[in-house]
């Protein structure tokens, strides 16, 4: 079965009006894309923060019609309704019906980090599975983290080489959880998730169930995070939260432990680098993947 998708291209000041012309059109569902997904790496892995959404400042409001609908008379309906459009900003096309899910399962396949750190989508069963494999079972979903994006693989990687046994692990900014996680299966006694956004913490919550940590994974937003110490932190967010929060993570940090920091772009490593030494983190180490890196060091 085929539909008809109107998108507007429209600046993030315009996303309420352009949202309720495609639902007064009779829009059978309404999505929202980054215009500039691909054009800059940072934006791709911003999340909205909360009640926001998007932080995109260009974006296509896609609305799905059936494939018979009236083109003149959808575009002279828009026309009346967001007069302000460009040609250039309105766009009508028809799209043939997928399971856009599966499409996105089929292409997730299984990832290793480290040794003996893997990450399964739900529909892939492991094989030729070894004792010392660790499984994270995890599909991709609203909040970021699955190890598809470089800076979450060089947190896995960070982890998986880490001595966690009976370790207490703080994951700042934890998005799908899937760093906590990763801790809690490779021997953390306990984890903490730390995240502004009650869909991460859902998100969090619903994959940890999967995996059979849940009840070793605390999960929190900022202000109630507690003032106890963590025998390992890592952080996977962006630079401007790492400065402003490097007081808070380092003090919070046990003398002598690990933390990894990411979500950093490589000309900002040197910023970051400064800044956590100045602290007291010692034995600083800068690992590159594509244009990210992960900074990583030990409290004096």
């Amino acid at each position: 079965m085929a539909y008809l998708q109107l998108q507007l291209t429209v600046l993030s000041t315009q996303q309420s009006c352009a949202e309720q012309a495609l639902e007064d059109l009779g829009a059978m569902s309404i999505s929202l894309v980054d215009a500039m997904a691909g054009k800059s790496e940072e934006r791709a892995i911003l999340e909205p923060a909360v009640g926001e959404t998007p932080v995109w400042q260009l974006l296509h409001i896609q609305g799905l019609f059936p494939a018979a609908s009236d083109r003149r008379g959808l575009l002279a309906a828009l026309a009346e309704l967001m007069p302000d459009l460009t040609p250039a900003q309105v766009e009508l096309a028809e799209i043939e019906d997928r399971d856009w899910a599966r499409v996105w399962m089929d292409q997730y396949k299984p990832m290793r980090f480290g040794r003996n750190l893997w990450v399964y989508p739900s529909n892939i069963e492991p094989v030729d599975r070894v004792v010392e494999d660790v499984v994270i079972r995890l599909d991709p979903g609203l909040a970021f983290g699955s190890g598809t994006h470089p800076t979450t693989a060089l947190c896995l990687e960070w982890l998986a080489a880490q001595h966690l046994q009976e370790r207490h692990v703080l994951d700042f900014g934890c998005g799908s959880g899937v760093l906590a996680i990763a801790a809690l299966k490779l021997g953390a006694a306990s984890a903490t998730g730390i995240d502004n956004d009650p869909q991460a913490l859902s998100s969090s919550r619903d994959n940890a169930e999967r995996n059979d940590v849940a009840s070793r994974l605390c999960l929190v937003s900022p202000e109630l995070m507690d003032a106890r110490t963590y025998d390992v932190i890592v952080a996977n967010i962006l630079t401007g939260p790492l400065l402003n929060l490097a007081p808070r993570l380092v003090s919070t940090l046990a003398p002598g432990a690990p933390i990894a920091l990411s979500g950093i772009l490589r000309d900002q490593a040197d910023e970051v680098v400064e800044r956590y030494a100045a602290l007291g983190i010692g034995d600083i180490s800068v690992d590159l993947r594509e244009d990210w890196v992960r900074v990583s060091g030990r409290k004096t």
